[in-house]
């Protein structure tokens, strides 16, 4: 039986048992153990920002950088199609911006939105206690239960808490039937920190850490990436793994140590794959990241290293002020590539603040119509054949082979080189494409050439640019030269050879703007044997 069948299989299984263990004539027999008190809290390193609660008690949500007006009615009460908005609501990240509230009332407003959700959703409902929704907001809750009890009467003090140990019990008997991994390891870091957080003598913590360092050691890569090999994913389980490890640092055993040393590799994955520009690369499935909670998870890890290194796929070359980040195009493997890219050697270029090559990003989760567009290797700074993508997309999951093209790095003379043979049974050729960085890295060389692997080599080869916001190019009438001028107002000449250039639309998807129109450089030559296209970025002194 295949991986994609055996994982298919395995899922529609689990998917069955939870179906059963949260039927209503079930149900009570978990339900009804919640009844735990809870102390704590666990730490919370994200900024907080007073503005935000004062414009929540008026009726102004801004969440997933979506602004929802609710004209003073519950937020719950209302239908946003904005699955990010929704999800952030129902995972209580933002009761972090009341933990330093002194206000008698913005504290009771926080604690009413909690009670508000257990008195609309407190009951076990399959969208609203998903298991990563119902993890995240645990911990959410355990960070600030003082905050939530603070004031409260004690009805109320007994309502959260028995909801809470309800939402507990769930993630207690739903983790090992989870249907993703990703929902299963949110589950194990729910547990840990309910563990962390219980008021009586609790002998669990070490079991719970075993259960999470397990789950991790099948989750996460030898370099310390996600196997999603998803920036925005990475980032998100950091800011509980963090919080975690912090709770944990008093239990000095070897899975504690096995567990730090897990996380310290985790944030030196997410470095690795951050430009200078403090922006995560946008391969994936990662668009933008809240920057404060991106820098505030990086200044709890350990030194970054930043140097040339091959990392979960990925290819980094670093030199002066520059960095290049080349996607692989290695598939996740089945249950991890719901989000993952057509990136087959794309790859993003910054020098200093300003990024100067890069890729459109997600589809914005409100535009679920765009999605499989914005996944396609078109939508990323790489080579295609025909605009197809290397690695084709069949419905929402990619088809082909697991394993990504093979990599070399010379880390001294920061040179990389890459393969596809992606293409090799439609068009009868290979890709390989060389970078180079140069001069302190104000030269970025590039090398792009065609490898027959069949009979009859066919089709239209396209090499993508897409230029970062902000970046305007200028040819001169005549030339074989593209000028880019930076926001910053350095100059950056793009030259090449062995095709023909022309200059297209592009967008570049912000989180907080909406799309950024930009610009792209397409560089096409028809398919040949041994073809190559030079072409080089260098700064204008």
């Amino acid at each position: 039986m295949s991986v994609r069948l055996t994982y298919t299989a395995r899922r529609l299984s689990r998917g069955l048992a939870d179906s059963l263990v949260t039927q209503p004539l079930l149900r009570w027999t978990w339900q009804g153990q919640g009844e735990v008190n809870f102390t704590g809290d666990l730490p919370d390193f994200r900024p907080s920002d007073r503005e935000t609660v004062r414009e929540m008690m008026a009726g102004r949500y801004l969440l997933a950088s979506k602004l929802v007006e609710t004209g003073g009615t519950s937020p719950f009460s209302i239908d946003i199609d904005h699955p990010d908005w929704w999800n952030n609501l129902q995972g209580f990240s933002w009761l972090r911006h009341f933990r330093d509230c002194r206000d008698p009332g913005e504290r009771q407003f926080a604690r009413t939105l909690v009670l508000d959700w257990i008195g609309r959703e407190g009951q076990f409902d399959r969208d609203t206690w998903t298991l990563m929704l119902t993890a995240q907001r645990v911990l959410n809750w355990l960070r600030h239960l003082t905050l939530l009890l603070d004031g409260a009467t004690p009805e109320q003090m007994k309502t959260i808490q028995r909801n809470l140990g309800t939402q507990v019990q769930s993630l207690r008997v739903r983790g090992g039937l989870a249907d993703e991994p990703v929902e299963e390891l949110f589950a194990a870091m729910g547990l840990l920190g309910a563990a962390l957080c219980s008021a009586a003598e609790n002998t669990e913590i070490e079991d719970k850490l075993i259960r999470l360092n397990g789950v991790l050691a099948r989750q996460v890569d030898g370099d310390g990436l996600h196997l999603s090999r998803n920036p925005r994913l990475q980032l998100n389980l950091l800011v509980d793994l963090a919080s975690l490890r912090r709770a944990a640092t008093q239990y000095g055993s070897a899975a504690m140590a096995e567990f730090a040393n897990r996380v310290d590799r985790m944030h030196e994955a997410l470095d690795a794959l951050t430009l200078s520009t403090g922006e995560p690369v946008y391969f994936n499935g990662c668009g933008q990241v809240p920057h404060d909670v991106l820098v505030a998870v990086q200044a709890h890890g350990p030194s970054a290293s930043r140097r040339s290194q091959l990392i979960g796929g990925y290819g980094i070359l670093r030199d002066g002020e520059s960095v290049v980040v080349v996607d692989s195009g290695l598939r996740p493997p089945s249950g991890f590539d719901g989000e993952a890219h057509a990136g087959a050697l794309g790859f993003e270029f910054a020098h200093g603040r300003e990024l100067i090559l890069g890729s459109c990003g997600p589809a914005p989760s409100d535009l679920p119509e765009s999605r499989a567009l914005f996944r396609q290797a078109i939508a990323h700074s790489a080579p295609t054949i025909d605009a197809e993508d290397a690695m084709p997309l069949k419905g929402r999951l990619f088809s082909g082979p697991a394993t990504g093209p093979a990599m070399d790095i010379n880390t001294a003379e920061h040179m990389l080189g890459l393969k596809t043979n992606g293409y090799a049974s439609r068009f009868g050729v290979e890709i390989e494409r060389h970078l180079t960085l140069i001069s302190g890295g104000t030269t970025l060389v590039g090398q792009d050439r065609v490898v027959v692997a069949g009979d009859h080599p066919k089709g239209h080869l396209a090499i993508r640019f897409h230029l970062g916001p902000g970046v305007t190019p200028r040819r001169p009438a005549g030339e074989s030269i593209v000028r880019l001028t930076l926001p910053d107002g350095s100059v950056w000449s793009f030259l090449w050879e062995g095709a023909s250039l022309r200059q297209d639309d592009s967008v570049r998807q912000s989180a907080y703007l909406g799309f950024h129109r930009t610009q792209q450089l397409v560089l096409e030559a028809d398919i040949s044997a041994d073809h190559e296209v030079a072409w080089i970025f260098t700064k204008e002194q």
